[in-house]
């Protein structure tokens, strides 16, 4: 994505816009706006303590009471009452005309700014003690001569033990409008003392907060790079800004000056690869070097150690590599803990609070002597079992030795694999094909690890990029060629990126012809290619059976009976399930975890489809778990696209499209959660009467599914376009949409899937007078379904069968319409069983069974009404209204005043929606004259304009 960094986007941290922290800015405001009160707010430097306050300050300011604000400083030997004397010097415009008490005299020499306007000093001596106390009856004095006023002193840790103590006192002793405001780091506070260097409480009467600041979201920190940078702060860069800054608001802020100061960077991606190579800000760069100065010999040489392994040690590795005894190693460890350079692990491990502090103190070490340290971690992590082999490649390389790295990288990348850590693998592999000048078989060997690993991974883009040039290496040979392709189309088809899949996996198989193994993995991922349908899958699962007879391979075993299931799921087989059961949870092999998790997340979602939903559930959790134990991050965003979908059916619909956009902010690099989402908001704004949306969702679903192994999501897209369009009456429109999507169902064979083409291309023919194509399509579908377990598309059937039937034998219409209305009820999708509750009223009332009718239309617009299907259960009533079963409003009717009526509720809400008038119109089926009044209305009652209907509108009690 384009666009401009331009210089000046910001140009101090003061200037960005400030994001995050409404709870904890709120409690501060409202903590000053009821004194006397004391607040503290604590968080590690750069968290945004001083951005906090100056918010706070700005606000207070406004309303014109006195900010003071005073500041601790880092020197060895500080300034008494400094902070205080610097503070109170600023108070001179708010000093009362009328002179002010005698104990404000104790300050002038802390304020010699001031003296002019202050009383003469008291000549009254009486030892340090007497002399404090007047300074804090001083201080007292003068603060309460101001009124309502803010005093703030920042950066407390740095306090210096005088102005500690006159701050306890007056924060035990305040005036009545005073609010103390004290900022902190508690890791840098003197060992067991807080930060008023005794336990504090406070006093009767006085009220105040403890605000500890934690770090911004990944959400918090993308909206500051939008406002410091524009449309150059993708979703790619925040990540990337959240990873680097671990949400440290200092961090993200240095890193977007220095992005803010290249101004010739245009592309996202370049912003990306800056940051990896921009230095660590300044500011946290001079904290943690101060920290480093104040070390003894062994603390040093503590922190060294843990700079250079990087990672979180035990304090037996840690006084190893420092070359410490056990004793000294202890008292080193001990001082850099209370120094908080380090922190303790819940694992009793030891690491840097935040890794850019561990690149400062790693920087800090001159070079010669990182070098010795490297060689030491090197040496003391060999005699680890098993041996840390990631972390041994890493000092291997910063020793320079670069043929003893690719070596270990090697053996790090093959123990990664072989412990699930495809991550890892995959980024040690990155590094050694990006080496130059490397050999062809250490190349290959790299190249076909990370073919075999790439396609689980999420990072789509830089994986495909990857393959693909590798594939065109002629340097190659033709296996390994073969190897690359078969994780290029393995890649291609889970991310549905391009038809290309199919070719490259034809292609893997000629170049596989020496290795059956994975020639036999492409050929059941070409077996999975549903649109090309039966015959070819059970083509290509004969010549992966025949690879498996040739290889005996345990893992193409595991990927074979993976397959195999999946595909039993795609057909209903009743023989399914029992297969499920016996899958092998409790394997340890990676690759069977994999399959393990592939095949339960398979079946889990055919399960959807075939209407199992409660059993779908409890696989879909089950292959999460899996996943998770293969390192397959791939299937954790899959199953959780599947509970989305399974609470879209479930009528879980609040906060839906939250739901949807927080797992594709997780996943961004992942399309298959942007297909579900346009399906789910698609069936929501059908519901609630927003006609166009839904067709724009559907649309793009549809498309996006036409290039899906798969058929359901193109199906189900388009039968979603064809119901909007039937719903606005253009059926031969409809079916004119039906007719590719019913060929591509056919070749499918895929009767088993509801995907509510069936019964919607049904209701398409009749509306365009081909009774016979829809008769032909239902007895099709009988016959696809004959044998099979699914109870979805069976309930699907009887609604197309009750069509069929409705204008010539209602009665028998009914029956069907009952049969579909109990098949959804038993699978759990109320929408679905409140659609047939609806068809079967309607046909009841042809039939001439009025109070049946009645009651059955009843209860759908109550179900729909339930679910916010408000154009549903307005249908469902103007049915009722049309078929003579309701009632008619008389002139009598309950008047509102200037109340809305219920109606215009409806009105309004579709309104706040944004609907237009003939949108409202075809949602609740009035005329255009009868939305024009209703609108006028509304309007007039909420005092409101159009637009700002949503602002206005209160809550519906209020107006019921």
């Amino acid at each position: 994505m384009a666009g401009s960094l331009g210089r000046g986007a910001a140009t101090a941290v003061g200037t960005f816009r400030y994001v995050g922290r409404r709870r904890e800015l709120d409690l501060l405001v409202a903590a000053v706006r009821q004194p006397p009160a004391v607040v503290l707010i604590e968080g590690e430097a750069g968290i945004g303590k001083s951005r906090l306050v100056g918010e706070a300050a700005a606000l207070w300011r406004a309303e014109g009471r006195p900010v003071l604000a005073g500041f601790c400083q880092p020197l060895r030997e500080p300034f008494p009452y400094g902070p205080v004397s610097d503070a109170l010097t600023k108070a001179g415009p708010w000093l009362p005309d009328g002179g002010l008490p005698d104990p404000v005299g104790a300050l002038v020499p802390l304020l010699p700014g001031l003296a002019d306007r202050l009383p003469a000093a008291t000549s009254e001596r009486g030892g340090d003690q007497a002399e404090r106390l007047r300074l804090v009856h001083g201080v007292r004095a003068l603060l309460a001569a101001l009124g309502p006023t803010v005093l703030i002193i920042e950066d407390m840790h740095w306090v210096d033990e005088a102005t500690r103590d006159l701050l306890l006192l007056l924060a035990r002793d305040l005036p009545e409008d005073l609010t103390l405001v004290l900022t902190y780091r508690a890791e840098d506070l003197p060992p067991d003392t807080s930060v008023l260097g005794a336990a504090y409480r406070h006093p009767s009467g006085a009220g105040g907060a403890v605000i500890r600041l934690g770090p911004l979201t990944q959400e918090e920190v993308g909206e500051l790079a939008s406002a410091a940078l524009g449309p150059v702060a993708t979703p790619a860069l925040a990540a990337a800004l959240y990873e680097r800054s671990e949400g440290l608001p200092l961090v993200a802020e240095e890193d977007l000056l220095t992005l803010a100061e290249q101004g010739g960077t245009t592309d996202q991606r370049d912003a990306v690869r800056s940051l990896r190579d921009t230095d660590v800000p300044k500011g946290l760069r001079e904290a943690v070097t101060e920290r480093l100065a104040g070390l003894s010999p062994a603390g040093a040489a503590v922190v060294d150690a843990a700079a250079v392994l990087a990672v979180p040690s035990d304090e037996a590795l840690l006084a190893a590599v420092a070359g410490l005894g056990a004793e000294t190693g202890t008292d080193g460890l001990i001082e850099v803990l209370r120094s908080s350079l380090l922190r303790e692990t819940e694992d009793h491990r030891y690491a840097f609070r935040h890794v850019l502090a561990q690149q400062v103190a790693y920087r800090h070490i001159p070079a010669p002597r990182r070098s010795r340290l490297h060689a030491a971690a090197v040496a003391a992590l060999q005699e680890r079992t098993p041996a840390p082999l990631v972390q041994i490649a890493h000092h291997t390389l910063a020793l320079g030795d670069r043929a003893a790295w690719l070596r270990r990288a090697e053996e790090a990348a093959e123990q990664a694999v072989a412990v699930g850590d495809q991550g890892t693998a995959a980024a040690l592999l990155h590094r050694i094909l990006d080496e130059p000048g490397l050999d062809t078989e250490r190349r290959s060997r790299a190249a076909t690890a990370l073919a075999r690993i790439a396609y689980n991974g999420v990072d789509f883009t830089s994986a495909a990029r990857l393959l693909r040039r590798l594939v065109e290496d002629p340097h190659l040979p033709r296996t390994v060629r073969g190897e690359i392709r078969t994780g290029l189309g393995l890649l291609l088809l889970n991310e549905s990126a391009s038809p290309s899949w199919v070719r490259e996996l034809e292609l893997a198989v000629e170049d596989l012809s020496e290795r059956p193994v994975t020639a036999g993995r492409a050929m059941l991922a070409l077996a999975l290619n549903e649109r090309a349908g039966p015959a070819w899958t059970a083509r290509w699962m004969d010549r992966a059976r025949q690879a498996l007879d040739d290889s005996g391979d345990e893992a193409l075993q595991a990927a074979y009976d993976a397959t195999h299931l999946t595909l039993l799921s795609w057909q209903g087989d009743r023989a399914l399930w029992d297969l499920v059961d016996a899958l092998p949870r409790d394997a340890d092999a990676p690759a069977q975890l994999w399959q393990t998790a592939r095949a339960l997340h398979n079946v889990a979602e055919a399960a959807i489809a075939l209407g199992h939903d409660v059993r779908a559930a409890g696989l879909v959790e089950e292959s999460r778990q899996q996943g998770r134990r293969a390192g397959a991050v791939i299937v954790e965003c899959y199953g959780r696209v599947l509970e989305l979908w399974l609470d879209t059916l479930g009528g879980r619909w609040d906060g839906l499209e939250d739901r949807f956009d927080a797992l594709i902010a997780a996943y961004p690099g992942i399309s298959v959660p942007h297909a579900e989402r346009l399906l789910s908001l698609g069936a929501l704004a059908f519901a609630r009467g927003q006609r166009d949306l839904a067709l724009e969702h559907f649309d793009r679903a549809a498309k996006h599914g036409a290039r899906q192994i798969a058929v359901s999501t193109e199906l189900r897209g388009t039968a979603g376009l064809m119901s909007v369009r039937l719903a606005q009456g253009a059926g031969q429109e409809a079916w004119a949409a039906a007719e590719p999507a019913l060929t591509v169902l056919r070749r499918a064979q895929a009767w088993t899937k509801a995907t509510g083409l069936v019964p919607v291309a049904v209701e398409a023919a009749l509306a365009s007078a081909d009774r016979l194509a829809a008769q032909r399509l239902v007895e099709e579908a009988d016959q696809g379904l004959r044998g099979r377990d699914a109870p979805a598309a069976r309930a699907e059937l009887h609604t197309a069968r009750g069509l069929l039937h409705l204008d010539a034998e209602p009665s028998r219409a009914a029956e069907d319409f009952d049969a579909a209305r109990r098949g959804w009820l038993d699978i759990g999708r109320p929408y679905e069983a409140a659609r047939a509750t609806e068809r079967q009223g309607h046909a009841l009332a042809l039939a001439r069974e009025p109070a049946e009718a009645a009651a059955l239309l009843g209860t759908a617009a109550d179900a729909y009404s339930a679910l916010g299907a408000q154009a549903d259960a307005s249908r469902s009533r103007h049915l009722l209204r049309d078929l003579g079963l309701a009632r008619p409003d008389t002139p009598g009717r309950r008047g509102y005043g200037d109340r809305l009526s219920p109606r215009e509720r409806q009105v309004a809400e579709l309104l706040a929606e944004g609907a237009t008038n003939q949108a409202i119109a075809d949602t609740l089926y009035l005329s255009p004259r009868t939305v024009e009044n209703h609108v006028a209305s509304v309007l007039r009652k909420l005092r409101t304009t159009r637009k700002a209907v949503a602002a206005a509108l209160g809550d519906p009690a209020e107006d019921a």
